[in-house]
């Protein structure tokens, strides 16, 4: 899954900046905590992560959350899940909003730092709190997972890139406490599939891209695995064979998004075929599976 149908060179290119701040937050609090948690969107797992995380939290045990995974591809998924546990981490499959696959986090907790534990109990520390540092980029659901864990506390939430600000502790029982971190994110996208692949799911603010060129490349992906989900949500005879602008028009005529003198509301398609595919109305969509990481750093 890792080529798309291009319609132009668009390149993506943000950089607020408390980012450099952030690291070095990060790089200090390391030294506080015992594990990381580390958030990613399910849909697109390895463009959701920081590059520069893996050296920030370097020889941290780490628990990935595969967040959003009720609108992502269960069975990509699954091999994400088997990638990850691959890669020395626990991983778990879940939704931070509503809790789904979070009942069992504190188990996974001391799964992960079990010889840790051992050792604090060998030296009469056996009460000891467990601190992990939440980790992942801006819009990942970072706030929707402390505040499901620790049911109702203050991290503040929006569905807006870098919201959160400042570090905060919060207790979630079972003896764990959690870090939180401001949002980590790229200087710049010098991968261009990464950087659509984060615009796609809303990571990115579509201020800074042309909405209409990120639509007609979504449904370039879209047209290419998954053809029956456009189908079925635009009640489409077929998309095969055809291109990206004709499905936006074939959408925009079925739902009546026709200026006068019948030309096509482009703007207004497009946003509507992003709203819905955020929003989980196109189905489970996976942009990334592991395959996609063959000859690449892992």
């Amino acid at each position: 899954m890792s080529e798309f149908d291009s319609q132009s060179t668009q390149n993506i290119h943000w950089y607020p900046g408390h980012m450099t701040k952030t690291r070095r937050r990060m790089e200090e609090c390391i030294k506080l905590v015992d594990g990381v948690v580390e958030i990613i969107d399910a849909r697109i797992p390895m463009s959701s992560r920081n590059p520069e995380i893996d050296s920030i939290t370097a020889h941290r045990p780490r628990i990935v959350l595969l967040n959003k995974a009720d609108i992502a591809d269960g069975a990509a998924t699954s091999r994400w899940i088997d990638y990850f546990s691959g890669q020395g981490a626990r991983a778990i499959a879940c939704d931070c909003k509503t809790g789904k696959g979070l009942y069992h986090f504190s188990d996974e907790v001391r799964k992960l730092l079990a010889d840790k534990i051992a050792q604090w109990e060998a030296k009469g520390m056996g009460g000891r709190s467990i601190k992990l540092m939440v980790v992942g980029i801006p819009n990942v659901g970072k706030s929707s997972f402390i505040n499901r864990m620790a049911k109702g506390g203050k991290a503040k939430v929006a569905d807006r890139p870098g919201v959160t600000r400042g570090n905060q502790w919060f207790t979630i029982g079972g003896g764990i406490e959690l870090l939180d971190t401001p949002g980590v994110l790229w200087p710049k996208f010098d991968d261009r599939e990464v950087g659509r692949k984060l615009a796609f799911t809303g990571a990115v603010k579509d201020a800074v891209v042309d909405l209409e060129t990120l639509c007609l490349d979504f449904l370039g992906y879209m047209i290419r695995y998954y053809p029956e989900r456009l189908c079925e949500r635009y009640k489409l005879i077929s998309v095969e064979g055809i291109q990206p602008l004709d499905a936006m028009e074939l959408i925009a005529k079925k739902r009546g998004m026709i200026m006068r003198g019948g030309e096509i509301d482009y703007e207004r398609v497009s946003v509507m075929i992003m709203d819905e595919y955020r929003g989980g109305k196109l189905g489970r969509i996976s942009l990334e599976v592991p395959e996609d990481m063959t000859g690449k750093e892992k």
